[in-house]
């Protein structure tokens, strides 16, 4: 069983900014694509942003050249640096990650953390 926790979420104020934290735990092999994805109330879950075991990444246009997505492939742990952040940005955060273990690839979703933008 793999767990993924995400840290960091909270209440800012327009233009601020938060760090997310997820830390992958369990039975892991590796670990490929990791991502972040966020869903408002009563909207679809979005992909935010996503980083592949070698560095590239991925970011939803919305979001390009404020946030930026890291990893710690030592730590199994994936960042996401948001700046600048807008209203429109409010969410629950979720992080995904494609975990390998004896050669089968499973997805997993962590619990969410909330961020909420407003002044």
């Amino acid at each position: 069983q793999v767990h993924l926790v995400e840290s960091g979420g909270g209440l800012v104020q327009p233009g601020g900014s938060l760090r997310l934290s997820c830390v992958a735990s369990g039975s892991i092999d590796s670990i490929g694509t990791m991502a972040w994805y966020r869903q408002a109330p009563g909207e679809q879950r979005d992909l935010v942003a996503a980083i592949t075991s070698g560095g590239s990444t991925d970011y939803a246009d919305s979001v390009k050249g404020r946030f930026t997505i890291s990893r710690d492939n030592a730590k199994n742990t994936v960042y996401l640096q948001m700046n600048s952040l807008k209203p429109e940005d409010t969410a629950v955060y979720y992080c995904n990650a494609d975990v390998f273990l004896f050669g089968v690839t499973i997805n997993y979703w962590g619990q969410g953390t909330q961020v909420t933008v407003t002044s």
